[in-house]
């Protein structure tokens, strides 16, 4: 009630403003200039002007007139004119624990004709409620019309659209296992990981007609890791979790009904970590003549997290370094980069000095040749024994070189691809040191069998 008064006076005062602004302003004008035209003599309309009252009941005559001028549509003041109230919900009204309804708009356009205190009027109610009465229709198609409660009885209104075809079929319901998703994974906290999810329930009831029903492929509860509360390790409650219907491309499935809307979760966080070395490599050949004697690191040891089964497959974190054609000892300033699987690492950066010395050789006899990536169906074996063992040839400062365990020399060949027969293959040489250069250019003759 408040608010209709409320409207009903701001209406008043627009209508006292517009008087005066109107008409006895301007009254007050004229009278003036006659008055002062007049002045100095003795007739009876000076008189009458100069009493105090004179104006006010003129104006009040006027103010009459000007009333009865708007009401009767007689002056511009109240013209006809339109409203256009874009884009106003639709309330549909159906039994929804029957029926499911395609075809309903969302919004529709209002437009409102008359007079424009009217429009003025019916734009401070509000009351703007566009339905669509379905409670006489069963299944099948149908085309109706919408309603407009215009609060406002002078008022004509148009509705666009002002009829909607509207599909009405049965709904059926049934029982779907839900799982869930994680959202946001890379805003939680890179130290910690899901270890597990448990929902409060593990079936929901889905509701919808048959055709929409048998498109459901999955339904998942949507579990948003960036939840301020996710900050350390431990379990965590988390209440009202949606769930959402999807297809088996994907795709949210629209107009079905899940029951319940939504669930209880309850996160496990863990934070694994394993220690692992930085492996400093090496990329290019010194100056003739010069070997690596020294590579110092900053960083020796990098803490890593991640999930447990894919870092505890990370034996190292490497870095590279270039040496191509240096000589005089140079300090590097690297950034260390993640290793696929890794989501933090406890070192980002690290400095690396390499000293360089007087390069000699050594020849390491007997190191065994192995071979790797031959498909499964096929065995292998050395032609001779001279195809079993080469010599390398290691190239170092003779510090370097007199530390080198023959052990960690790793001679091998390639074998993806090869099939049945006798094959020439070259060995490639490999290290643990990169203070180190391998050098064997022998190749070697293997035979290849079928299983």
């Amino acid at each position: 009630m408040r608010k209709v008064l409320n409207v009903f006076a701001a209406f008043f005062k627009l209508i006292y403003a517009g008087i005066d602004k109107i008409i006895v302003t301007p009254i007050s004008r004229v009278v003036y200039r006659i008055n002062k035209r007049l002045k100095g003599s003795n007739n009876k309309l000076d008189k009458i002007l100069n009493r105090p009252f004179t104006l006010i009941y003129l104006s009040l005559i006027f103010a009459v007139g000007v009333f009865f001028l708007v009401d009767s549509k007689v002056i511009s003041l109240v013209q006809t004119e339109a409203e256009i109230l874009a884009d106003q919900p639709v309330v549909a009204e159906y039994n929804k624990e029957a029926y499911v309804v395609e075809g309903i708009p969302e919004t529709v356009d209002v437009t409102l004709v008359g007079r424009k205190s009217d429009l003025y009027l019916a734009k401070q109610l509000g009351e703007h409620e566009v339905k669509l009465d379905l409670t006489k229709y069963g299944v099948g198609e149908h085309k109706v019309k919408l309603t407009y409660n215009q609060s406002i009885g002078s008022l004509s209104y148009k509705l666009d659209p002002s009829t909607v075809l509207v599909v009405i079929k049965e709904k059926i319901s049934t029982l779907k296992t839900i799982s869930y998703d994680l959202l946001n994974e890379d805003k939680l906290d890179a130290k910690l990981n899901v270890n597990s999810v448990t929902l409060d329930r593990t079936e929901v009831v889905v509701k919808g007609d048959k055709e929409t029903l048998d498109n459901v492929a999955s339904v998942r509860a949507l579990i948003d890791l960036s939840n301020e509360k996710f900050t350390e390790k431990g379990d965590y409650t988390i209440d009202n979790v949606p769930l959402v219907a999807y297809d088996s491309t994907g795709k949210v499935v629209e107009n079905v009904e899940v029951v319940p809307e939504k669930v209880t979760a309850t996160v496990k966080l863990d934070s694994y970590s394993v220690d692992v070395p930085l492996k400093v490599l090496t990329t290019g050949t010194p100056k003739s003549g010069k070997a690596i004697s020294e590579i110092n690191s900053s960083v020796s040891t990098i803490t890593i997290y991640g999930d447990k089964e894919q870092i505890d497959n990370i034996s190292n974190v490497p870095v590279t370094i270039d040496v191509n054609g240096l000589s005089e000892d140079k300090t590097y300033n690297i950034t260390i980069n993640k290793p696929n699987g890794v989501r933090s690492m406890s070192e980002t950066t690290a400095t690396i000095d390499i000293k360089f010395g007087e390069e000699t050789q050594k020849t390491i006899e007997n190191v065994s040749v192995e071979w790797k990536n031959l498909s499964s169906d096929f065995t292998v074996n050395a032609k001779s024994k001279d195809d079993a063992v080469i010599s390398v040839i290691a190239k170092g400062t003779s510090s370097v070189l007199d530390a080198l365990d023959p052990s960690t020399i790793k001679a091998y060949v390639d074998l993806s691809g090869y099939k049945e027969g006798e094959h020439q293959v070259t060995v490639t040489v490999e290290g643990d040191d990169p203070r180190v250069q391998f050098i064997s250019n022998r190749q070697i003759t293997l035979v290849i069998t079928s299983k």
